[in-house]
């Protein structure tokens, strides 16, 4: 069933709104690289829309009530946001989740070697990648770097028009006939991924010790900038993300080229949608931006640790529901999700990767996808038609432009979101986001209309009686 352009719907005060959303997305992801930067800033513009720290309300012994506003944030890489509505809790919530980690490199912990002059970093893929789109493009450092005297040195080096950047060479043209002959997956291996960060040789006295001259000279370097030594950057944790903002894409400025689309042109919507809340909802509306999606959801922030569910447990005491498991099981159970991650986009250029009446199109609104997974299905949440139903409803009565999808042709690949984790409570979840051009490229593109109607669509949920 086609859906129309969702370009051709909009009045002039629509237009206006969805430039100035599209301006404050642009200026977060380009702020925003790493989900350690997301989530701090996330945690900024909720604190100044009034929500408060859960570990400050435990201490305190606060009690909650319809419209307070908590957040707890996890290890400071993911972070949920609460808004408690006028119904108990244990009725339900209306949840929104997100991640905001996104495909990078990784700089391993022993990472510092010399070659023939130049010194690099070792780096570690993270997340599905095509490993030769990585090289000959200028890339940044994120992250931050642990001390053994607890101290935290933050890292952000490329993104400043002052700033040097960095690179991953590639082989020249002239000599790459053997390169040429192989598969993509194997023209760049893995292990190539060294990232060039310094050629200045250290000018010493003793004129016979010429050992390691170029990394001697960075680690000074590191020292006199950060207050580092080589053995500090084993408790780092660094990002290579491609350098420089994200930008409008096209002649009539219609769609967005930025790094990390994929998923933060969801995360960015929900955090808007949750804090834009102007009423206290009938229902509790949670909003949840977690960390390691890309891998798996693995880990002490991933969608997969107790994080969420320790959260919930914690606001269910303070909002007077005891603090046995019953309450919380039954908040879980009669809750509603939607798991916003993005859509593969239609592309006219691979046509064939696609089933073009399932597909989602660039520009024609949010994207749900009644499953994900692989071939038959395998390991999706495949959300129930009555499910399906109720969300048609809600999208149509507020005027949201939406579309269905899957993720290309069957048995042609696949993919996963956090849905699945999500559904083993025994909440209804769907999946749905913003259709993007080349996911998981280093620069990826969404039409900025779909990112407004994310928008519009998750504000609508949230408010789901």
């Amino acid at each position: 069933m086609e859906r129309p352009n969702a370009w051709s719907t909009y009045t002039d005060e629509q237009l206006v709104e969805l430039e100035d959303f599209a301006g404050s997305y642009i200026e977060f992801i380009s702020q925003n690289k790493t989900e350690r930067e997301c989530v701090a800033s996330a945690i900024q513009l909720a604190e100044a829309a009034g929500y408060q720290n859960l570990d400050v309300l435990i201490d305190t012994g606060a009690k909650l009530e319809a419209g307070s506003r908590v957040y707890a944030s996890n290890r400071g890489k993911s972070l949920i946001l609460i808004e408690l509505g006028r119904q108990p809790m244990t009725r339900g919530m209306n949840i929104l989740g997100a991640h905001v980690d996104s495909p990078r490199l990784d700089v391993k912990q022993n990472t510092l070697e010399e070659k023939n002059d130049l010194a690099y970093f070792d780096t570690h893929y993270y997340g599905g990648v095509k490993k030769y789109q990585w090289v000959t493009i200028p890339l940044a450092i994120h992250g931050v770097v642990a001390k053994k005297d607890g101290s935290l040195v933050r890292v952000c080096v490329g993104e400043d028009p002052a700033d040097p950047v960095f690179v991953i060479t590639d082989l020249l043209i002239h000599l790459s006939q053997e390169q040429l002959q192989k598969k993509a997956s194997e023209v760049i291996e893995a292990e190539l991924l060294d990232l060039l960060v310094a050629h200045k040789p250290l000018v010493i006295a003793d004129k016979d010790d010429k050992k390691d001259l170029v990394k001697r000279g960075l680690l000074q370097i590191l020292a006199e900038q950060y207050g580092i030594d080589e053995e500090d950057l084993i408790s780092a944790e660094l990002e290579i993300v491609p350098a420089g903002p994200a930008r409008d894409l096209g002649l009539d400025r219609s769609m967005i080229l930025g790094y990390g689309h994929d998923d933060r042109s969801c995360a960015y919507p929900s955090l808007r949608a949750q804090l834009a809340l102007d009423e206290v909802p009938e229902r509790t509306a949670l909003t949840i931006l977690v960390d390691k999606e890309e891998i798996g959801s693995v880990g002490s922030t991933g969608m997969t640790s107790r994080f969420f569910e320790n959260v919930v447990a914690e606001v269910l005491a303070l909002a007077g529901h005891g603090e046995g498991s019953l309450a919380l099981r039954r908040c879980l159970t009669n809750s509603c999700m939607l798991s916003s991650d993005v859509s593969s986009s239609f592309d006219p250029s691979f046509a064939s990767a696609f089933e073009p009446k399932n597909t989602a199109y660039l520009g024609h609104g949010l994207a749900f996808l009644k499953f994900t997974g692989h071939g038959g299905k395998s390991g999706s949440n495949d959300a129930d038609a009555e499910y399906v139903a109720r969300i048609r409803r809600v999208m149509d009565e507020h005027g949201v432009n939406w579309q269905t999808a899957e993720l290309g042709k069957v048995d042609l690949g696949g993919g996963g979101t956090i849905a699945y984790i999500l559904a083993k409570y025994g909440m209804r979840v769907i999946d749905c986001g913003v259709p993007v051009l080349s996911m998981h490229a280093p620069w990826e593109t969404i039409s900025k209309a779909d990112l407004y109607e994310a928008y519009r669509g998750y504000q609508a949920f949230l408010t789901i009686a």
